[in-house]
């Protein structure tokens, strides 16, 4: 029998030809272990994914119950499922009442899809305005909406009509029309290196959308669920999205995405055609338990309370002469380094340190950090220390 390492290079499909190949055997807390009891200090959560930590112990009691109950029993939208309904219950008490109709999908890229879709069949127009630095996922659609001519160009053509725009230009906001079917933009740019859109920009964004008709679609995929330091990082300029798209901690660690807009707008996926929007496994009984679980979890436990805390520190700690900047926002940050040499050492070298950590795709002098919420003070300080440690030997 061939060995693990060997299974996983030469039968699994592979992203990149550099992958960390670490071989987790099990993750709890803020660590991932490997066969021989290594640890590693998890400063990525699975891009984000994983905010309440590895293993919690309430996401696991509340997956047992629902296999208890059932698992696929029919195509989304067509039967009762409770699950799904406690799901969109914990949705509706965290979200602006204004956003209160949910398709649950499958990923985050499916639910940039599936807004797309809404926003033409809205609008009866085609012209998308995205933002330079922007990823909305891997899918036809989705890295349409991408900026990054360097992963797009083997696959062309791509969906037309998309513009791209710089985020916190005021000037560029005239480029929103009466043709424009909808606005994307990730509230917290991720793949850009943490690039915050400003408040007032996004209040001038909403009135330049609501002038010209346009769908104003948020995508926190990465930035909502609290990670930056509020349930939804559209809370901080005190707007409302006319759709939000969600994924990745939104799960309690299983894959889910979902898109929130009001009933009337969600209302013309079923009209018009009917089954204008369609998935099989989108809404999945365990995965929405886990997900309304997990909502649960972050408003009964205050995880929020000091996110902005934990992200400050590492701020603060994170000071070295090969470091140019740290753009931070509650736990989602981006070091950003003199050179993508020192970059490439610190995540390969970390390895044997005990600490993940990861690159952005489009943006290669910065490595990312986005670790549990849960992750403490102690863990935090550890971490920073390792990586000063790494920075000081590369």
């Amino acid at each position: 029998m061939k060995n693990a390492q060997d299974i996983f290079k030469q039968h699994l499909a592979q992203t990149t030809e550099e992958a960390l190949s670490i071989e987790v055997e099990r993750a709890e807390g803020c660590f991932l272990y490997d066969p021989n009891g290594k640890a590693y200090l998890d400063l990525i959560a699975g891009i984000g994914v994983s905010a309440l930590g590895h293993g919690h112990p309430r996401i696991k009691e509340c997956l047992k119950k629902q296999i208890d109950k059932h698992l696929h029993v029919m195509v989304y939208g067509e039967v009762v499922q409770s699950s799904q309904n406690e799901l969109a219950e914990e949705l509706l008490e965290c979200l602006p009442a204004e956003l209160d109709s949910f398709y649950f999908v499958n990923s985050g890229t499916e639910a940039n899809e599936a807004a797309m879709k809404l926003a033409k069949r809205a609008s009866s127009r085609s012209k998308i305005i995205s933002f330079v630095g922007s990823y909305h996922g891997s899918t036809h659609g989705s890295l349409s909406l991408s900026y990054g001519e360097h992963r797009k160009q083997v696959f062309r053509p791509l969906l037309p009509g998309i513009e791209f725009i710089h985020l916190n230009d005021y000037q560029d906001l005239n480029q929103i029309d009466d043709q424009t079917a909808a606005v994307f933009l990730e509230t917290i740019q991720g793949d850009a290196g943490v690039r915050v859109a400003q408040k007032e920009y996004l209040v001038a964004l909403r009135n330049r959308c609501d002038e010209t008709g346009t769908l104003l679609i948020l995508d926190e995929i990465q930035c909502g669920m609290g990670r930056s330091g509020k349930m939804w990082a559209f809370e901080h300029a005190g707007i409302v999205p006319d759709i939000i798209t969600m994924g990745k901690a939104l799960g309690g660690g299983l894959p889910i995405g979902a898109l929130a807009c009001s009933s009337e707008l969600m209302a013309l996926f079923s009209k018009e055609p009917k089954l204008g929007h369609i998935t099989t496994f989108g809404g999945h009984p365990l995965i929405c338990a886990a997900a309304a679980e997990g909502l649960r979890i972050i408003k009964e436990e205050n995880l929020l309370a000091d996110v902005e805390k934990k992200g400050q520190l590492f701020k603060e700690l994170l000071v070295h002469p090969k470091i140019k900047e740290v753009r931070q926002k509650g736990l989602m940050l981006a070091v950003e380094c003199i050179d993508e040499e020192i970059v490439s050492n610190v995540i390969l070298n970390g390895i044997e340190k005990g600490v993940l950590l990861f690159w952005f795709l489009s943006t290669p002098n910065a490595f990312r950090i986005s670790p549990p919420l849960t992750i403490s003070e102690k863990e935090i300080r550890l971490a920073c220390s390792r990586i000063i440690e790494l920075l000081d030997e590369s």
